[in-house]
């Protein structure tokens, strides 16, 4: 017992093993772009063994700093991969949006093969009146009040293709106003009416 107490004693201290393997803390930005899946089916192929199955997902990619938003549609063996697919194809193929204090500027109809979509803007604290697929694509560009119905077909990948067709077709009062050649004019308040004496 002695012997050992002895050879502990004149062992070296271990090295610090956190400072070797600690790296510089950088602050990481948070993610601008968010990914929801809107819709993923399973298909299943017969085969002499069984059934072989694969997957396709449906992907809607939003940047809510720059009101941008894409959509992207991706195919695999397995879920994980067809939704890494699908996100790399809705980040490629995102489209600028006119957005106007969390709302749109004006009621716009998209359509997109059997898919038709209606939306209206609405006053502050209204939220997002919107289902499925069209939600998806909403809240992923940074709209919080609007009005949606879809008018067609319930195919999700026509439904957020006629969203995002919509979204395509908004202008701002600033941008129509240059088209047509006339300035935009700030509105002055009125001058409070004089009482009428009796």
């Amino acid at each position: 017992m002695a012997d050992s107490n002895s050879k502990n004693d004149t062992m070296p201290p271990k090295p610090n093993r956190e400072k070797r393997n600690s790296r510089p803390e950088t602050p990481r930005e948070p993610k601008e772009i968010t990914e929801k899946v809107v819709f993923i089916n399973r298909c299943a192929k017969v085969v002499k063994g069984g059934r072989r199955f694969s997957f396709s997902a449906l992907i809607v990619a939003g940047d809510v700093k720059n009101a941008k938003v894409g959509v992207g549609f991706g195919k695999a063996n397995e879920v994980s991969e067809a939704i890494r697919k699908a996100t790399d194809a809705s980040k490629k193929r995102m489209v600028k949006v006119a957005v106007k204090d969390n709302t749109i500027p004006h009621e716009v109809t998209g359509e997109s093969g059997g898919g038709r979509v209606l939306l209206r803007p609405a006053s502050p604290g209204t939220g997002v009146i919107a289902g499925g697929g069209v939600r998806a694509v909403l809240e992923a560009v940074g709209i919080r009040d609007v009005l949606a119905k879809s008018l067609g077909s319930s195919n999700h990948a026509n439904v957020v293709n006629a969203t995002i067709a919509a979204l395509v077709q908004l202008r701002q009062k600033e941008e129509i106003f240059k088209l047509r050649g006339k300035t935009l004019r700030k509105a002055v308040p009125a001058a409070p009416a004089e009482p009428v004496a009796a």
